[in-house]
């Protein structure tokens, strides 16, 4: 099994660029990871764009946004949540792409997006334009359990200690109470696909990922 390490100590560590489509995406699909690389001190900035809100989503997902990144210096940090209709990201196209012609400027070194073959409208919309706009990158695509069950066999595995889910978990239920109704938003369903990725993984707890190009 392959495995990717990052050095803290490098004289570059890697600009972390964090794409979801909705206010909730990337802490469901990649927030652990993002707990992880922090607490090892792995990267050195972090972009973290939403794109489609609400004003009352958008109010807690820059909330949340803060809590997991809450470890970065705040220098380093950027956050912008749109407010693109849920549902409809395809019918505006050109502007969300406007949107990522404006993310070069942030020359990011490693990204974090949705999965390409999601059945979610929206989802692959911001993976589509992931690709379109980012051709010198490691692009990494998180998964979203949902009822559509577009779940697939990722190859990537970052593995999380029971702390890293568990901060996963209590920041998701504390950030997110416009969720909280939903009945499939709970910790069973958050802490069930870790495990299943974990035993794919050979460890107890893990976020997945879809990898289409690695050069090493």
């Amino acid at each position: 099994m392959l495995k990717l390490a990052f050095d803290p100590d490098a004289a570059a560590r890697p600009r972390l660029l964090c794409l979801g489509a909705h206010c909730d995406d990337i802490e469901i699909g990649a927030g652990g990871t993002i707990l992880r690389w922090l607490d090892e001190g792995t990267i050195s900035a972090v972009r973290w764009v939403v794109f489609a809100a609400t004003d009352e989503r958008a109010r807690e997902a820059e909330a949340s946004a803060g809590l997991f990144l809450r470890q970065a210096p705040p220098a380093t940090v950027s956050i912008t949540i749109h407010r693109f209709p849920d549902g409809l990201l395809t019918q505006h196209t050109e502007a969300v792409k406007a949107e990522y012609e404006l993310l070069k400027a942030f020359a990011p070194d490693l990204i974090l997006t949705h999965y390409q073959h999601d059945l979610h409208q929206d989802h692959r919309l911001v993976s589509q334009l992931t690709w379109n706009t980012f051709r010198n990158h490691l692009i990494l695509e998180y998964e979203i359990p949902k009822y559509d069950g577009d779940l697939s066999n990722p190859g990537l595995f970052v593995a999380l200690s029971e702390a890293q889910l568990s901060r996963k978990l209590e920041l998701l239920r504390a950030a997110f109470p416009s969720q909280a109704a939903k009945h499939w938003y709970d910790d069973e369903t958050f802490r069930a696909l870790p495990r299943l990725r974990g035993i794919q993984g050979a460890t107890r707890y893990a976020e997945a990922f879809y990898v289409r190009k690695l050069l090493v």
